[in-house]
């Protein structure tokens, strides 16, 4: 049986080529990848400037329908409001503390006595 060579009997140039120096075809890919991604910046930019301008229309016509049915707004009205206000409606409670916890909680630790001297 014959043994078969390890090379292939037709090698291109540019095979060889690209084993050598493989940013023969890296740079020229790369390129293509920016080049493209300047040339989608205009159709990109004019996408998001439609999505703005109708969202812009949309706010100022509810703005509009706001400001017929909106109320006066007084301070002083508000604050007779809120003071005439009842507030006897609810009850202190005092909140049960966890077992083992002392009536007035945990002192604070105290710092330790040669903290001074650093």
């Amino acid at each position: 049986m014959a043994v078969f060579p390890s090379r292939p009997l037709k090698s291109h140039s540019i095979h060889a080529l690209l084993r050598k120096h493989p940013s023969v075809f890296g740079i020229p890919f790369l390129m293509i990848i920016v080049g493209a991604s300047f040339a989608m910046q205009g159709f990109t930019q004019t996408r998001y400037d439609l999505h703005a301008q109708k969202v812009s229309q949309l706010n100022k016509e509810q703005e509009l329908g706001l400001r017929k049915s909106r109320k006066k707004f007084d301070i002083r009205e508000e604050y007779y409001r809120l003071s005439t206000a009842k507030d006897d409606d609810w009850e202190i409670i005092r909140v049960p503390r966890p077992k083992g916890l002392p009536e007035w909680g945990v002192p604070p630790p105290e710092p330790p006595a040669n903290a001074d001297k650093a």
